[in-house]
């Protein structure tokens, strides 16, 4: 092993000077032109990012050492499996406002981006508060367990962009054509310039990815402390989440009990937050308990799917 590195200010604007170099490549080079993203194509660049966020945890194991990098670990499998309930209510506005197919990777290109700023923001508040008042940490943890029993007992998910504040402040600033422009969030309608309804939807996932922060941010920090750990478990998990979304979109209906594991996933972080004084659970363990949530309501979703159509 490497001696340990200590994190210096510079590491920051390296890091996003990696990410944003990977974003433009992808955009520039494999996504320069507006096609249909396939399964096939989604599950290579779900494995790419994957090796690559495994890669850094490898790194952080050599340049910092191996519970910095279980807990990126963690944190990445916690985000990452929290975004899978995103990716559904990303599928819904689609629908909802029939973006067609191929520009939905350009609006999850720029959703990323505004993602990685309000996460970055929130992180840094998050990071602030701890250090000034730790009986935030019990206000966390008691916020996840009641939003994992909330998730559980909440209806099936839905939109309604006519109550969302953010969507009806841009209808009431800013024209609204009705018809799609090709990729464009701005056009031109009799001279004047206009929001395209793709200028809608990015603000409905903006949105939304705003309110699954809330729940995802906190569990991380009942993992570590560190913002550097906590921000970079993030944007991994976020740049997977557009090749995620194009894999799992489609197959909704396999994972009838995902958002069941989700919210036992949201309950154990909560606990181990506000008994955090008294019961301290390895990183370790933690991260064999999420993934091991995450795999068992997978798998009995596609059984249960599958049994029901062997009976029909």
């Amino acid at each position: 092993m490497l001696g340990v590195i200590e994190i210096q200010w510079w590491h920051w604007p390296i890091f996003l000077a990696i990410i944003l170099v990977l974003l433009a490549f992808d955009l520039g080079v494999f996504h320069r032109h507006a096609h249909v993203v396939r399964v096939g194509e989604a599950m290579r660049w779900t494995t790419l990012w994957v090796v690559l966020a495994l890669g850094f945890a490898l790194f952080l194991r050599y340049w910092r050492n191996t519970e910095e990098a279980l807990e990126y670990l963690t944190g990445y499998v916690i985000e990452l499996s929290l975004s899978m309930d995103n990716v559904f209510v990303i599928a819904l506005i689609f629908a909802y406002f029939s973006v067609p197919l191929r520009f939905q990777h350009r609006v999850l290109f720029w959703g990323i981006l505004g993602a990685m700023i309000m996460r970055g923001i929130m992180i840094g508040l998050g990071t602030a508060l701890i250090a000034r008042f730790h009986w935030v940490l019990y206000v966390m943890g008691a916020f996840l367990v009641v939003s994992g029993v909330k998730m559980v007992a909440s209806p099936q998910e839905s939109v309604h962009p006519e109550k969302n504040p953010v969507v009806r402040l841009a209808r009431r600033w800013f024209r609204v054509s009705t018809e799609f422009d090709g990729q464009r969030f701005v056009s031109r309608v009799n001279g004047q310039r206009v929001l395209t309804p793709l200028a809608l939807v990015l603000l409905m996932i903006e949105t939304s990815d705003l309110i699954f922060a809330l729940d995802s941010i906190p569990a991380i920090f009942a993992v570590t402390r560190r913002p550097f750990i906590v921000f970079t478990s993030n944007v991994f998990a976020i740049l997977g989440l557009r090749s995620l979304y194009f894999m799992l979109a489609g197959a909704i209906t396999y994972f009838r009990f995902l958002k069941a594991g989700l919210s036992v996933v949201l309950v154990f972080i909560g606990l181990k937050m506000l008994l955090g004084n008294w019961l301290v659970i390895p990183t370790l363990i933690s991260l064999a308990v999420v993934g091991g949530i995450i795999l068992i309501s997978i798998l009995a979703s596609v059984w249960s799917t599958r049994s029901k159509r062997g009976h029909a």
